[in-house]
């Protein structure tokens, strides 16, 4: 078994004990990303669409780091602190994946990492 860790360079490094994303055995495994301003480390102004646009641009530099793409995606889970933020974080999810889409968990969450109001890991096919 080998795995080797998958980092853009156009994100802020993590501040924990934890890769990016980790590639083994055919599979990228990808840390929950979070709304977080590269520039500034802080989460970005502008409620649910704002975060979840950011979000998915975080996901697009490790993506592109890895040389994959949103097709590869197999797998997302989607933790939002307040699930009346569904519809609009589900508008902004559909602009990103085209069928087959992956399959999804979206989970209510307490809090998330750096007061974000949605988090968003995947599964991708290396």
């Amino acid at each position: 078994m080998s795995k080797a860790a998958i980092t853009s360079p156009e994100l802020a490094p993590p501040v924990g004990p934890f890769s990016q994303a980790v590639k083994i055995d055919g599979f990228l495994f990808f840390s929950g990303q979070v709304a977080q301003d590269p520039g500034t480390g802080k989460v970005v102004e502008g409620g649910i669409v704002a975060e979840t646009e950011l979000v998915f641009q975080n996901l697009s530099a490790v993506l592109k780091a890895a040389d994959k793409s949103f097709d590869d995606v197999v797998r997302a889970s989607v933790f939002l602190t307040n699930m009346s933020d569904f519809a609009a974080m589900n508008g902004i999810y559909a602009k990103y994946f085209s069928q087959p889409f992956p399959a999804r968990t979206t989970i209510a969450a307490a809090a998330l990492p750096l007061g974000a109001c949605v988090e968003i890991d995947l599964v991708v096919k290396a």
